[in-house]
């Protein structure tokens, strides 16, 4: 992508993004991408190689295949005009982006729970979580979601405009399949130990810089929500490492922070019971409240993230 057509891409994915979520009617990158690894595994698996080969060589083929038809797409209409390579650039960044979906989604468990009930909420919220929810009182149930809107600002928004603002909209595009992987292959259970090994490193390694980028981001945007960006920063500087993954922690404990609830602790994944380390020990439980607060964090966090990349977008033209 040109430098100095990023801004406006970026401007422009970020518009689509607050207007339309994720609509069932759109067809999704995503998706197309998720049938892609389900249709490719069963031949991966058969190759004469140990499933920790196949499955790298499968996330290589696909994170690069990604890449290509995307840089291909964008080059393409680039010839045709300009314009179209605009629009085509600013739909891609869309695809990559959920602040809206992500903000949608935890609102409807806080719904749930206010006009339904408990069963409601728990329904609610199996839609965004893969815990067990037919346990979780209403506090645990409210926890579930702010974790997940806690932890999805860096999937689904921080990390995509970073990469894009590395490599456009192809490498953005290439990021999420990347994150694709990790959420269907990336665990640690018999099946995909060995052969989702390599993806969910890859996912780890693209993380890790916009996982800790989040930090001051969400520091700031909680002082200019709640007046405790202090807090969040000194919150992430003290629990971001408190986490069985290498960098949800650390959006988690800014968020704790921010809020003043803690997160983390005991839950039951796939029928086992699994220890989480307490993110923001000493702060309160999470309460009903949280959920909307946690949604204003992030859109506000996802705005200061986006007017940073384009103003650096913007002199990065300027320069060049």
């Amino acid at each position: 992508m040109p430098a100095d057509s990023f801004p406006l891409a970026l401007t422009l994915a970020v518009i689509l993004d607050m207007l339309l979520g994720d609509p069932l009617w759109l067809p999704h990158p995503i998706r197309w991408m998720g049938k892609a690894i389900e249709r490719l595994e069963p031949g991966f698996r058969s190759l004469a190689v140990s499933p920790r080969v196949a499955g790298g060589l499968m996330t290589g083929l696909l994170v690069a295949g990604v890449w290509l038809i995307s840089w291909l797409v964008v080059v393409l209409s680039n010839a045709i005009h300009p314009a179209l390579g605009l629009m085509v650039q600013a739909v891609m960044l869309f695809t990559c982006i959920s602040a809206r979906s992500l903000a949608d989604a935890a609102i409807a468990v806080g719904e749930a729970l206010r006009r339904e009930g408990l069963a409601a909420g728990r329904r609610a919220v199996a839609m965004i979580v893969g815990r067990e929810v037919n346990r979780l009182d209403e506090t645990a149930v409210t926890r579930a979601a702010v974790e997940t809107v806690a932890e999805n600002l860096v999937d689904g928004v921080v990390s995509p405009i970073f990469f894009a603002l590395l490599g456009g909209a192809p490498l953005a595009m290439a990021y999420k399949m990347v994150n694709t992987l990790d959420s269907m292959i990336g665990y640690k259970n018999d099946r995909y130990k060995a052969f989702g090994r390599f993806a969910a490193r890859l996912d780890d390694v693209a993380n890790f810089v916009p996982a800790r980028l989040s930090v001051p981001f969400i520091a700031l945007a909680a002082q200019l929500v709640a007046g405790r960006g202090k807090t969040a920063f000194k919150v992430a500087l003290r629990d971001g490492r408190a986490h069985a993954s290498p960098n949800a922690g650390y959006s988690e404990a800014a968020f704790a922070g921010a809020l003043g609830m803690w997160m983390g602790g005991p839950n039951i994944y796939h029928g086992r019971r699994v220890e989480k380390p307490v993110i923001g020990r000493g702060l309160g439980p999470a309460r009903a409240p949280h959920i909307r607060m946690a949604c204003r964090l992030m859109l506000t966090t996802s705005l200061l993230v986006f007017m940073a990349a384009a103003l650096a977008g913007l002199a990065g033209s300027m320069v060049g």
